[in-house]
């Protein structure tokens, strides 16, 4: 039997789903022709919405997300949080390399969990919450490139965003809603690419299924 479920609950979470995907926001009849309902229904969800700040309007009065999904997002960033950093303290031990899960915030790199590696004389120390723009370093690549849908595995950079720093990062792919990568970054000689990529590949995939 299938389970019961709420539709007005439904079309709200589609709203929410349907803005989240057009940045630029939607009127009223391109929401109601989107989602297949008429716009006396829409107008209902929309209120409901903007009295709990998830969606506003904009300055030419199309339909936005709103703040208060920020909020909703933050509740959640210690769970992820939680859930990666046993993979990463894994790679980083491993590889003897600093690792890092890192999400899309707008379009910025937010570092939201760090773990240095124990054994080494000499890492490099990088601090939760450092954000960078999306086109710069392997972590924000990485995370375009699952944007993107790339076949790609992973990306690594050199000197983008430290001189002298070596970054090598992987997408955390098929995490509805989320937007990561998991690298790691290095000081000096170039990591070897033939043995630091698998692992990091597979620590983002390890990442991903722990989160789905």
């Amino acid at each position: 039997m299938a389970a019961e479920t709420s539709q007005t609950l439904d079309r709200g979470i589609r709203v929410l789903a349907t803005l989240a995907g057009e940045p630029d926001g939607m009127t009223v009849t391109e929401l109601g022709a989107r989602l297949g309902v008429n716009r006396t229904v829409v107008y209902r969800l929309v209120s409901t919405l903007e009295q709990h700040a998830l969606v506003r309007r904009g300055p030419q009065g199309r339909l936005q997300v709103g703040l208060g999904v920020l909020h909703l997002a933050s509740a959640v960033q210690p769970v992820v949080r939680d859930l990666a950093v046993p993979v990463l303290r894994q790679l980083a031990e491993t590889v003897g390399c600093t690792a890092h899960l890192t999400v899309a915030d707008g379009d910025e790199a937010l570092a939201l969990a760090v773990v240095e590696p124990s054994w080494t004389d000499f890492h490099v120390a990088y601090r939760v919450g450092a954000r960078h723009p999306l086109d710069q370093g392997a972590a924000g690549k990485a995370i375009l490139l699952g944007r993107r849908g790339s076949e790609q595995g992973f990306v690594a950079t050199q000197g983008e965003l430290q001189s002298g720093a070596h970054g090598l990062s992987a997408p955390v792919r098929g995490v509805q809603g989320l937007e990561a990568s998991v690298g790691i970054v290095t000081l000096g000689q170039p990591v070897d690419e033939s043995v630091v990529a698998p692992r990091v590949v597979a620590a983002a995939d390890e990442v991903a299924r722990r989160l789905r």
